[in-house]
């Protein structure tokens, strides 16, 4: 089994650091690379071109996005879909024009990285410590200013519509206490992708993966395991 993991605004390769190695166990792991591109269609089909040519995709927040149209673009080449923490609503008017006005500013060679109350919003309260927020805090870093600018301004088109074109089989994972994503947004994934499953997990913010690492991979290995007993990775 193929994995490819997406990870989602602002973050790299380190979101899935603690997970990497149970994963690993199931399948051959490899990581897209949303830094380049500036549409969620570009990184869908960077994404596609770097990618084995069958796998498992597994989508962060903003990665949803991305996975899910990969799934549209080439859906005989997805053989299961996780989408964590997610959602199918496309930008808010005051995000759009949020979105609009940093597309206007210019880029500063000063980003120093996300900042203090950007990060804690996106963790629960019982996960908000110094040493996860300097870890987000470094990625953002590590990414620098001009991804910074492009996936700040990125577009994120709903596509609740277009659910029903997803027919793989797909686990959407949400966090109970998520400030960013809303149960309900989970929800409505769940209830737009026919034959999903769906799984809350307790005690976490948006940041799942670095929050509850050992309690995401107790609901993702099971469902990885059932999808090679039926064959669907086959």
């Amino acid at each position: 089994m193929n994995i490819v993991l997406v990870p989602g605004y602002m973050l790299d390769d380190d979101l899935w650091a603690d997970v990497a190695e149970d994963l690993a166990q199931v399948g051959s792991l490899s990581h897209a690379d949303l830094s380049r591109d500036a549409t969620i269609e570009c990184m869908a089909q960077r994404l596609l071109k770097d990618a084995p040519e069958q796998f498992v995709l597994i989508g962060f927040s903003m990665g949803g996005y991305v996975a899910r149209e990969v799934v549209r673009l080439a859906p005989t080449r997805v053989m299961g879909l996780i989408l964590i923490a997610t959602s199918s609503r496309g930008d808010t008017e005051i995000q759009a024009q949020r979105k609009a006005t940093v597309a206007r500013t210019p880029s500063s060679s000063k980003f120093g990285g996300l900042s203090r109350g950007a990060i804690m919003s996106s963790l629960g309260s019982a996960h908000a410590n110094e040493l996860l927020i300097a870890r987000i805090r470094a990625m953002s870093v590590r990414l620098g200013g001009d991804v910074f600018m492009r996936q700040s301004s990125l577009v994120r088109r709903g596509d609740a519509d277009q659910l029903g074109s997803i027919h793989c089989p797909t686990l959407v994972i949400a966090a109970a206490d998520d400030r960013l994503r809303s149960l309900d947004e989970a929800m409505e994934l769940h209830a737009g992708i026919s034959g999903s499953q769906l799984a809350v997990i307790p005690g976490t913010g948006h940041m799942i993966p670095l929050e509850v690492p050992g309690e995401l991979l107790d609901v993702i290995r099971p469902w990885l395991s059932n999808l090679v007993a039926t064959g669907a990775t086959s």
